[in-house]
């Protein structure tokens, strides 16, 4: 059972509710990416996203050492419906920004872990 105070409390934090931009337009984000583009710690993306994940807004998934989160599945549809009503408040000039670093990030991680890739195979 949902608690509407709870996914309220978890959409009120300007941290929490950038990330849950992102995964709404990402799908599934790596907390390192959160880091990365928020310009936060390892441990208060991971503090906030716990919450998140408390309040029954995002599930989790482990991939080795890294952790990804996406929606629930299991998150109801009119909670859906306010997740995405609040992340249209943040404004679309902050979202554009909010993208385009994630899109940097992205290419820029992506692409040195393939040289790491090639360079430990001998490819480079």
């Amino acid at each position: 059972m949902y608690d509407p105070a709870a996914v309220f409390r978890a959409l009120a934090d300007p941290t929490r509710l950038q990330m849950v931009a992102l995964i709404t337009r990402y799908r599934e984000v790596c907390v390192c990416e959160l880091e990365g583009v928020l310009k936060i710690t390892q441990s208060k993306a991971s503090r906030h996203l716990r919450y998140l994940l408390h309040s029954g807004i995002l599930a989790d998934r482990r991939e080795g050492v890294s952790v990804y989160y996406r929606f629930s599945e299991s998150l109801p549809r009119e909670y859906g419906i306010i997740v995405k009503q609040a992340v249209r408040l943040i404004g679309d000039d902050e979202l554009a920004v909010l993208n385009r670093e994630f899109d940097q990030f992205r290419a820029c991680r992506c692409s040195s872990a393939s040289r790491v890739k090639h360079e430990t195979a001998g490819l480079a």
